[in-house]
Order: C-alpha cells, then structure tokens, then sequence
C-alpha cells in the first residue's frame, strides 16, 4: 500500500516557460509541482491538480490539489518574479489534508 505523504510546507522556487499570452500552461504547473514535490519529501504523489493556466504576473495565486492516494491537500502556488517568457513560483502544500 502507497503511504501518505506527511503533511508538510514545501516551498519549492520553480522556473517555467510561460506561453505567449504571459501564462504558464495549466500541465506545466502541475508537472513542476509535482517534480519538486517529489525531490523534496522523496515520494512522487499520484498527481497535482490545478484549475488552469498561472498568469505570469507577480503575486498572482492558485490553488491546486495534491493526491495521493486517497488523500487531499490543498497547495498554493504563487509567481514570486518573472523574466522575459519565464515565471518563477513558490508552491506550498497545507499542512492538514482536505
């Protein structure tokens, strides 16, 4: 049986490609959170869920959904800079599930 991922604050600084329009697609955040999920607790969770595409724009937010298994956290994510067609964000997983 797949064990839970522990509740935890992740903050994991991601640089990403944003499209032409100045957002960075609704797959790629999912897939860079994941990604740097994975490298911090050392466990890949069964996926990330987010609403749409994050407009590259400083202080924008999101919320996304962490899975795994049948658990559900709720994680944050947020554009700290951006730089040309590149957007850096912080994620940060809640510490209680949903």
């Amino acid at each position: 049986m797949k064990r839970a991922v522990t509740p935890l604050i992740v903050f994991a600084v991601l640089a990403v490609s944003g499209c032409g329009g100045g957002e960075v697609g609704e797959r790629e955040v999912e897939a860079k959170v994941k990604q740097a999920l994975t490298e911090v607790v050392g466990q890949e969770p069964d996926s990330i869920d987010c609403p749409g595409g994050l407009e590259g724009k400083v202080g924008t937010t999101m919320r996304c959904i962490l899975i795994d298994g049948t658990t559900r956290f709720g994680v944050t994510v947020t554009v700290t800079s951006t730089d040309g067609d590149s957007a850096k964000f912080d994620a940060v997983v809640d510490d209680q599930p949903l």
